[in-house]
């Protein structure tokens, strides 16, 4: 066991009885004790879990996977002793109002002069809840997103009966204007969503410029920020992102996922509407939920029914101790890893066997083709596949993504503009990659030559 996790432990230990002094009134109750027999499964599990990939290390540098902070993880254990079910306060009065605490936080780092939301078991179903206050507020109009936007918006718009309307791209992957104003000219449209932090590139949309269409045409903003919105604490990011982040506070509805930069285990989504009348719309009677308080119910405000009471304390305990603002360490952190992004980035340019982008990273994601001696894109996706197994087997751990061709420089394969290549992509989301950056490059590196000199 290191040294961290003894701590962990041990503070996990105090806290626990701390807990259990407030039913120490209680008279005693027959618990469920732990055998050899389930001792063996345990190890048996953990042993099973090695099979996955270092997700925590700095080597890991792939998908957008980042370890929950050690008070997340003890906060969460401790409430599962209780396993509150923060659907309704019969279910979870103390994490209840930990819950409305956390979204309050959230809403302020935003912005937002005042909201009202939840957190959710993830970033799609938040999504899902946005789009439908959309639906109920524009019936049958439809929900406009970029070609570069998560797919599950797709999805979610045929699960609510919704038309979808793709928007192209440009060649930095943010969402081309031009196409949009002239989507919204059919009057069609009632949402679009703006994602600030694309999943494949990190791309933010021009929300500033999406604000200026909703003044010629009428339809909700949705800010789709479920991998980005920590960005908007960031004190690093490029004017044009700045001003998309600036701009939030005046859009309809946001989601956020506190499981990827928040620091959370999963699952710990979030969405907020800038208008707290939405609420209107999730008016039900239930004969059985709501019996103990006259004080508003998640559960009234939420499509979403039975949820973890375990992921609000958790997300609380991590506010508390690192507070959203500007000049903290949470801040800092997040700035740390555009600057690992943007050094890597840099790297890559100067480097002759790799293709740059045509724009460097707006958050802490880079991208990056493979030049071959074919200049196509079919022997550039090849060799980015045997580069990131080689990269594997030096424990450098990167992930892979079919992007097109657009966003890299004209001509860099033959002249080809439509299509796409199979790229290499590196999450520079954890603050330690800046301090390991020359082991990362070392080693990608290394698996790079040994690609080429086959």
């Amino acid at each position: 066991m290191t040294d961290s996790s003894s701590n962990l432990f041990a503070l996990l230990s105090r806290a626990q009885h701390q807990l259990d002094q407030g039913f120490a009134d209680l008279p005693d109750a027959p618990g469920t004790p732990l055998g050899s027999e389930a001792a063996a499964i345990l190890n048996e599990a953990a042993t099973r879990l090695h099979d996955n990939y270092p997700y925590a290390h700095p080597l890991y540098a792939g998908q957008m996977l980042k370890p929950p902070h050690p008070i997340a993880r003890a906060a969460y254990a401790l409430t599962m002793s209780v396993n509150p079910n923060n659907h309704a306060l019969d279910g979870g009065r103390a994490s209840s109002a930990m819950e409305l605490e956390t979204v309050a936080e959230l809403a302020r780092m935003f912005g937002f002069p005042q909201h009202i939301g939840h957190l959710s078991s993830s970033g799609t179903f938040a999504n899902l809840e946005a789009l439908w206050i959309s639906g109920q507020t524009f019936p049958g109009r439809g929900i406009a997103a970029s070609d570069q936007a998560h797919y599950t918006h797709t999805r979610i718009s045929g699960v609510l009966g919704l038309p979808f309307v793709e928007i192209p791209s440009d060649h930095t992957g943010r969402m081309d204007m031009a196409a949009l104003e002239q989507a919204l000219q059919t009057n069609n449209i009632g949402t679009v969503v703006a994602t600030l932090g694309t999943t494949a590139v990190g791309a933010v949309d021009p929300l500033p410029q999406i604000l200026d269409l909703q003044k010629k045409y009428n339809f909700r903003i949705h800010v789709d920020s479920a991998y980005g919105g920590y960005f908007t604490l960031a004190n690093n990011l490029g004017p044009e992102a700045r001003a998309a982040y600036d701009a939030i506070r005046q859009a309809d509805s946001i989601v956020v996922d506190p499981h990827k930069h928040g620091l959370q285990p999963y699952g710990c989504g979030a969405v907020l509407f800038r208008d707290p009348t939405v609420g209107r719309f999730y008016k039900h009677d239930s004969p059985f939920t709501y019996f103990s308080s006259k004080e508003l119910h998640l559960g009234e405000i939420s499509l979403e029914c039975s949820r973890a009471g375990a992921s609000a304390v958790a997300l609380w305990a991590t506010q508390r101790l690192l507070p959203y603002t500007r000049e903290g360490q949470f801040a800092q952190n997040i700035s740390t890893g555009r600057d690992a992004a943007i050094e890597f980035n840099r790297r890559i340019a100067a480097d002759s066997r790799f293709i740059a982008p045509n724009a460097p990273p707006q958050l802490d994601i880079v991208f990056y083709a493979i030049r071959s001696k074919e200049q196509t894109p079919e022997a550039s996706s090849a060799l980015a596949k045997r580069i990131f197994d080689e990269a594997a087997r030096l424990d450098l751990h990167l992930a892979l993504a079919g992007l097109p061709l657009r966003f890299f420089p004209p001509n860099t394969f033959l002249g080809r503009a439509a299509g796409s290549v199979t790229c290499l992509r590196s999450v520079m989301m954890k603050p330690e990659h800046l301090a390991w950056i020359d082991q990362i490059w070392q080693r990608l590196d290394q698996a790079t030559a040994q690609v080429l000199s086959a």
